[in-house]
């Protein structure tokens, strides 16, 4: 049996089950109607926040090959876009379900003010070299609003952030313990 509630926003009225109830904006901004000026924003922002991570990450890639001297500068940046891009295909889903619907709930409006902080910062640190997560840098933006709105989901908060503690020393460890088998 599926409940059916009222949702009242702040255009419209709509009937429906809860999770497809949807806050609207209302009005209009030189002519144009205020939600599709903000969903197009919003879609803009993704392409901020992609161009911020590829500004933020290839490079670090990139220059581990480089190391090695084992490609070009050229071929080495189409390797690890084209990974990237294999990798966002895979997984990314199951990532970008944990940011956008578990950690807190969020309208278009919402979306759009984490998406430019994303994007802004890495775009920032990007600038001055340092060596920044884009994906934390957006759970933290995420999370922000979340605080604000008082959706945040601590809990999924306090998971990540504990993932993000906890891989560096695992990391540290295995890696040191596979070198000294491998040495001897």
């Amino acid at each position: 049996m599926q409940l059916t509630y009222l949702s009242i926003t702040t255009a419209d009225v709509a009937v429906d089950s809860l999770d497809k109830c949807t806050q609207r904006y209302r009005g209009n901004f030189l002519q144009i109607p205020s939600q599709k000026l903000v969903d197009v924003c919003h879609f803009m922002s993704a392409g901020i926040v992609s161009f911020a991570r590829g500004l933020n990450d290839t490079p670090k890639i990139v220059s581990l090959m480089l190391v090695g001297q084992s490609i070009s500068v050229q071929w080495g940046s189409l390797a690890v876009a084209l990974g990237m891009a294999l990798g966002g295909l895979l997984n990314a889903k199951k990532v970008a379900e944990t940011m956008s619907k578990k950690l807190t709930a969020m309208n278009t409006g919402q979306g759009l003010v984490a998406n430019l902080v994303t994007g802004f910062l890495v775009i920032v640190a990007s600038r001055y070299g340092l060596p920044v997560s884009t994906t934390h840098v957006s759970v933290g933006s995420i999370f922000g609003v979340g605080l604000i709105s008082k959706k945040a989901n601590v809990r999924v908060f306090y998971q990540i952030l504990l993932s993000w503690i906890l891989t560096l020393p695992i990391a540290a460890a295995i890696s040191g313990c596979a070198y000294g088998v491998l040495h001897r």
